[in-house]
């Protein structure tokens, strides 16, 4: 408030002094005008004689001034003094600086106003510019039009020349001809003829022929004058589009640097302003901690309790911290789930298991539904197939008559899908679902047989039931006769063995082994079931590959665009495929033989980065051939090189 009523009294003394500087102008310069004051006038005017005296009009009345601050003239001195007054308010005021600031950017202000209107001053005699082009262009085509009309008639009335010249021309001949007719013969006036008419029809072609030449003449000059009158107008517009582009850029480019120098002047005083505060908010937190220092250090007793005081407070941070994990860890070892456990269907712990479950059933029926064939996404051979589902039904039965359990060895190359089946056997028969790898017991050493015994102690708090796969079995479960097989290890197998001695009614035990001669005799004695699981064959290479197409393929694109999408409007694209069809995938499962289903798995995501990987995004059959080939030859090469490392 106060710097808008220092802005208002600057500017009535400006006003006042600039009214003072104009009176004073005009009183200096070649007119006269008349005093203020009427002696004055009486007095400088001369003495008259006694006639011009009575002959003179007399004087006119005096104006009455009612303003006794003004003199008669009407000028006003209590401006000048308002002003001269404010001037020294403003002066000895603490808002000077902001005053003459808000002036210095009013002026700068008026002044990006005045270059802008240059701008655009320059703009409008570009824009007279183009149009007195246009004008220019308009007249020269106006000229061009009337030259050719102008030839035109030339052209018309040298052939009305030509033809009455030709008239003039038979009328002589036949007058000619008829009077020669008398003297020759019949046949030598009609050859007369004959050749004349030859002539005349020669001449006539001949006119028409320099007529159509003129006429193309005549067009093509007007082509090439308005082509040329085009060329012309289009370079203008040109000059004038970058004339004015130069003149909005320099424009934007002189406000920017405006804006930039006022943001770079507010974001100075910020800073200055925000570095005062905290270093006075520093200098006083130091001054009070000084203070308390002192106050502790000159007084013993407040010396004590401080040092009493730190030293408690860490010994009840550090007790309650490892009283936390003492408790924490009883509570994982009684309740929480076995470190050798990489996957299970059940919680962490019992009361977490209950939500992963239920939504594991639904996956399952609807994978199931899916399928056709209740058996999820598993690809196996038919008899295998069915004789896993015999299983999961001898297996759900054996639950329900409280009968004991029958172990299970899955045995057969890397990648057949093991693992999956066992995944797939746990679902259907209703028990709950538990993956450990045999090499992890090895690196526990002597810790070995008591997380074994743990494991089996969680296993048997399943109210379900729990199928215990046991993936690369004969890491751990091999010949106890072997030398390389360390003292840890024989505990660890021994433990396994004491407890699957007798048939549980609570574990399953399926093994999982690429080598189901490495294992110890014991353990194959604790095997019910055996089941081998081969390379897949050229149907069931088909069936993956439609699998894995639907999966990798057709529903890799469209997916619920997430936050990031929705702020940032990514579009997601989706995948096109042309021409894979099934007589190609039967072409590619006749050329994967050998391949397991990760094989075949990992090529289908081969082919889906090499469909990322192009531009338009389509997956043709060239593509895919392209990707099937290399892959095989790539199997090929994998093979040898395993063949020469076991030679």
């Amino acid at each position: 408030m106060a710097q808008k009523c220092a802005i208002g009294l600057i500017t009535a003394v400006a006003a006042s002094v600039s009214l003072s500087q104009s009176k004073v102008a005009a009183a200096d310069g070649p007119f006269t005008f008349p005093p203020a004051n009427p002696q004055q006038q009486a007095a400088s005017s001369p003495p008259s004689t006694a006639g011009e005296e009575s002959s003179a009009p007399p004087p006119p009345p005096r104006a009455r001034n009612d303003n006794p601050r003004t003199s008669s003239g009407g000028f006003d001195p209590e401006a000048l003094e308002r002003g001269a007054k404010a001037l020294k308010e403003i002066n000895n005021s603490s808002y000077a600086k902001n005053v003459f600031e808000s002036i210095k950017q009013q002026e700068e202000t008026k002044q990006t106003e005045f270059a802008a209107k240059a701008q655009e001053y320059k703009a409008m005699q570009a824009q007279a510019e183009t149009e007195r082009q246009k004008v220019i262009y308009d007249e020269h085509k106006k000229l061009a039009q009337h030259q050719a009309q102008t030839k035109s008639q030339m052209a018309r009335y040298e052939d009305d020349l030509a033809r009455k010249r030709m008239q003039a021309c038979n009328f002589n001949h036949t007058f000619r001809a008829s009077f020669l007719h008398s003297k020759r013969c019949c046949c030598a006036e009609n050859e007369y003829h004959r050749t004349r008419n030859q002539e005349l029809v020669k001449m006539q072609e001949d006119s028409a022929i320099r007529q159509e030449q003129a006429r193309r003449a005549t067009e093509e000059q007007i082509q090439a004058q308005r082509r040329q009158t085009e060329r012309e107008k289009a370079e203008i517009e040109r000059e004038t589009i970058k004339v004015k582009a130069i003149a909005e850029a320099e424009g934007r480019a002189h406000e920017a640097r405006l804006a930039e120098d006022v943001n770079r002047r507010m974001l100075v005083d910020r800073a200055n302003a925000e570095r005062e505060k905290w270093v006075a908010a520093i200098n006083t937190t130091f001054d009070h901690i000084g203070g308390g220092l002192r106050a502790i250090l000159t007084d013993q007793n407040k010396l004590i309790v401080a040092v009493g005081g730190a030293t408690a407070l860490a010994a009840g941070i550090y007790t309650t911290r490892e009283g936390a994990k003492v408790i924490w860890s009883y509570v994982d070892r009684i309740l929480g789930q076995p470190s050798l456990i990489r996957e299970s269907s059940r919680g962490k712990y019992p009361w977490s298991g209950s939500v992963s479950r239920v939504m594991s059933t639904l996956r399952g029926k609807g994978s199931a539904a899916s399928n056709g064939k209740g058996f999820g996404d598993v690809i196996l051979h038919p008899s295998l197939q069915k004789r896993i589902e015999h299983l999961a039904n001898a297996t759900a039965n054996t639950k329900s008559h409280q009968a004991p359990f029958r172990n299970m060895l899955f045995y057969g190359p890397p990648g057949t899908g093991k693992t999956m089946a066992a995944r797939e056997l746990a679902r259907k028969s209703g028990l709950d679902y538990a993956l450990m790898t045999g090499g992890d017991v090895a690196p526990l050493g002597s810790q070995a047989v008591t997380k074994i015994h743990q494991l089996f102690d969680w296993g048997k708090k399943s109210k379900r039931g729990l199928l215990l796969f046991i993936d690369e079995a004969d890491a751990f479960l091999c010949e106890r006769n072997k030398t390389y097989m360390s003292e840890a290890q024989r505990s660890a197998l021994n433990a396994l063995l004491f407890r699957t001695g007798d048939q549980s009614k609570d574990i399953v035990l399926a093994l999982a082994t690429n080598r189901p001669g490495d294992l110890d005799s014991a353990v194959a004695d604790r095997v019910d079931e055996v089941l081998e699981f081969p390379l897949p064959g050229e149907e069931e290479r088909f069936k993956l590959l439609s699998l894995y197409l639907e999966k990798y393929i057709a529903q890799a694109g469209p997916r619920k665009p997430g936050l990031f999408d929705r702020l940032f409007k990514k579009e997601q694209q989706k995948i096109e495929i042309k021409g894979v069809t099934e007589e190609l995938l039967k072409e590619a499962a006749a050329k994967t033989e050998g391949f397991s289903g990760r094989e075949i798995a990992k090529l289908m995501a081969s082919v889906q980065a090499a469909v990322y990987g192009s531009e338009d995004c389509v997956l043709d059959s060239v593509l895919f051939r392209e990707v099937v080939d290399y892959k095989v030859a790539e199997h090929q090469q994998r093979r040898k090189l395993a063949g020469t490392d076991s030679k």
